[in-house]
This record gives C-alpha cells, structure tokens and sequence, in this order.
C-alpha cells in the first residue's frame, strides 16, 4: 500500500507556492495551448472534462462501480494502455476501468481502439479544485500512471485519499532525471508514495530509487512498448488502392520517414531526389509526428520541386497518372502503423535534427529494415537493443542516412535479413506486459479489492 500521507503530503506552504505558480503558469501558456488544441481540431468534445466536470453519461457509466484509472499521456501512450487493459481487466472483473488522456489525438486513438464499455476521458488540469472534483466523481480505487506524469496537487490528493498508486513502463530522460534531482526536496515525497513502480530497466529503477521511490516498489519489467507493438487490429485502410491511385507502380520501393520533425523533412527530400537517380521508381511518405504540421512539410517539399499529395485529399475518385506523384504528406492521425507495413526501408524521425527519437518498435515488430539518427535519448536502451541486434542501423548525419538507406534499397536481401533480426528483438523482449499486471494485481490484493489470478 502507498506510504500513510500523514508522513509523506506536503505542508500547506508547499502547496500554497505551487498553485500560485501553478495558477500563473497556467494563465500565461493558456494562449498557446489552446491555439494547439484549435490547430488540431475536435477541441470542444469533452472540454470541460479537463476542469473536472463530467458530462451525465460519464457519471451513470461509472455508478455503483469500483474504477481503477489509467491515464495514458497521449498516441504514445495509448498504444501501450490497449495492451496493458487487455491483460489487467480478466484479472480485476469486479473494476470499471477509466482511461484518461491528455491530447485530441490520443482521444481519438482511445475511442477508436478501446471497447465500449471502457470510458475515455480528459486527465484534469493539475488545478487543486479541478483535480478534487474530478477525483470526486472517479473515486478511483487504484490509479495507473503510463510512464513518468507526475502532477503534484493529483498525486497529493490520492495519498490523501490512501488510494494505491501505480507508475509502469517508468523510464527518465537524463533531462528528467536531473530536473527531478535538481528538486528532489520536492518531488520525493511523490515517488515514495508510489504503490508500485514499474521499471524498463535497472538504470532506470536505480534513477527511481534515488529520486524517492520505495526500493520495495520498484520492480525491473521491461519495456511495454514491446508487448504493446502485437499487430492485431485490422484497420480498413487501403494502402495498395491509395498506391494505385496515386500512379505509384507495384513494384516501387517505398521510403517512409515516420514521425518526423522540423528539419528532417528538408533532409528526406534531399536524399529522395539524389536516391532517385539510381532508383527512378522510388517513392517517397512522409508522416510528421504532429498532422498539423501538415502545410508546412507540404511548403518544405514543394520547396524541394517534389511532386506530392496529401492523404486527407485522396478521395475515392483521386486518380493521378503513373509517376505523376513522387511523395505522399500523411496529414492524419492513427494511420502511420499501417502504411509501415508498406514501406520497404523506414526511418524513424525525431533523431536526427531534433532529440529524443520515436519508437522503432512498431516498425521492427512488421520486419521492416529501420534507420535513425543519433538522438534517440527516449529509447536509448531499445535503440541499443536494435542496433547491437543487427535490427537497425544508427546513423550520425544525412550524408550517413543517405548512404544507409541506399545500401538497403541496393541489397534487398540484407534488408530482409535486418527486418528479421528486428523483428527477433521484439519477441526476445516481450513478457512486459504479464510482469506489470501481475504487480499491479498483488497490491491490489492486498488492498482487499477482489482479483482474479492469472491462469
């Protein structure tokens, strides 16, 4: 169970400073997010969640019933939270399971993806008065944080409450990490109120430890992400019509820059058309990590004198001339899994001219040769799994991405065999998933909520 929260809250001077600090923030970034939220569309359904108010049908899916809550940051995240419900909810049947998010699109990714009777909502400002009334009508008898979200007046409202609390897939960026510790006075007393700590690794669990959390909470599981890469979904989307539509012949071989960046655009285009000379029916996706950069990509590659379309204007009567299209903008959300199993070589954006990198997962699960650059700081350890695996290939610069990818388009049968040996790490690391439920399924035991256990 959580540690007593007589022991382990902050002192009401500590919280008056933070929702002052919090308030101010608060107003000043106001603008900017919700300029953000206008960008991406679909920004009134379920506003007013965000401030703790539920429409009526939330309140009556979720009366008389015990509910555990997850809260899945965003696309990411989401992904991640399908599995884990899959697994945890044979094993809790007596719990109503609450999803939360925190962006439009990881919204959609919830609705499209979870079944009925699981309920998607907004995760709540961290306000002091939202996050009470939102926790009023929850009443969650656990909570599940996907990956480190740690928002005081929330955390200190459940140990208030002595409602175990679980972080699982918990990895910490070096940034993270050094801000944690820059103010561990404060956040301390946070991670030592965790229930239960799932860690991706022991780097990771020892971060933990450090910054807080109980030793006897943190348990070393793996990473989520590789159970969460599973390809079952069947998702109606065409991608050999829209190939034929686009005049893209059968044959060509397909680039796909997936999750990209500002800056790595620019740098595809350029490798596209010099690749071109020696494979005159390659083509080109691009799919930015955030749709609504659409235009922009769009400007980029029209700067570049490349031919292109976007997917959200190929309709069912779109028919363009062979070879007439050279490059496709993916400007919609929930489709890039789908056109990777498409691509012949991928390379795996927010590593090259920005940091932190995307998840290689999803595409080394289909057997697809992987490429990234050298900032892949969010999945150091699954990068280096990739890379020493011979499942991917870490490049430095464009002139290296260029040459990398040129080799695999040139020697077909080496990117079969990197596609293969992805595809072995992705299974050697699976299990993640049954060792997290499992500890979440302990202490709630021990909670006396009714479990069922695993078969």
């Amino acid at each position: 169970m959580a540690l007593s929260p007589t022991r382990i809250v902050a002192g009401t001077g500590m919280r008056f400073i933070y929702n002052i600090l919090f308030t101010i923030g608060f107003v000043l970034a106001a603008p900017y997010y919700f300029m953000r939220m206008w960008r991406r569309g679909n920004w009134r359904d379920g506003f007013y969640q965000r401030f703790g108010a539920f429409e009526p049908r939330v309140k009556q899916a979720l009366t008389n019933r015990q509910t555990i809550w997850i809260h899945a940051v965003s696309v990411g995240e989401v992904n991640v939270c399908t599995q884990l419900i899959k697994a945890l909810e044979p094993r809790v049947p007596n719990l109503k399971i609450v999803v939360s998010t925190t962006t439009t699109t990881g919204m959609g990714e919830l609705k499209r993806k979870l079944p009925r009777h699981i309920t998607p909502i907004y995760y709540p400002l961290d306000g002091r008065k939202y996050v009470v009334r939102a926790l009023a009508t929850i009443a969650p008898k656990a909570v599940v944080l996907i990956e480190a979200e740690i928002w005081p007046n929330f955390i200190w409202r459940l140990l208030e409450r002595n409602t175990p609390l679980f972080l699982v897939n918990a990895r910490l960026s070096d940034r993270s990490y050094r801000g944690y510790r820059r103010y561990r006075f404060f956040f301390r007393r946070f991670f030592a109120g965790f229930t239960g700590v799932g860690a991706q690794n022991e780097a990771d669990a020892a971060k933990l430890r450090e910054l807080g959390c109980r030793p006897a909470a943190v348990r070393v599981v793996g990473s989520l992400k590789y159970d969460a890469a599973v390809i079952e979904e069947r998702h109606p989307l065409d991608i050999p019509d829209i190939m034929r539509q686009l005049g893209v012949p059968t044959d060509a071989p397909i680039l796909l820059g997936g999750s990209t960046h500002d800056g790595e655009e620019a740098v595809l285009a350029e490798v596209f058309i010099r690749l071109r000379q020696t494979h005159p029916n390659l083509f080109l996706i691009v799919v930015p990590r955030h749709f609504e950069r659409g235009r922009q990509v769009g400007r980029e590659l029209q700067a570049h004198g490349l031919k292109f379309a976007y997917r959200n204007e190929v309709g069912a009567r779109t028919q363009y001339q062979a070879r007439e299209i050279e490059c496709l903008v993916v400007n919609t959300t929930g489709e890039l899994r789908r056109f990777y199993e498409f691509a012949t070589v991928i390379f795996v954006g927010k590593s090259l001219t920005a940091s932190g990198g995307q998840n290689p997962i999803e595409p080394a699960a289909l057997g697809k040769p992987i490429v990234f650059g050298p900032h892949m700081e969010n999945f150091a350890p699954i990068a280096k799994a990739f890379v020493s695996g011979g499942g991917a290939c870490q490049v430095a610069n464009a002139s290296e991405l260029e040459k990398a990818i040129a080799g695999l388009l040139d020697h077909p049968e080496s990117a079969a065999e990197m596609g293969r040996r992805a595809q072995q790490v992705v299974h050697d690391n699976r299990g993640s998933i049954d060792r997290t439920v499992d500890m979440i399924v302990e202490q709630l035991r021990d909670a006396d909520l009714y479990v069922v256990e695993r078969g």
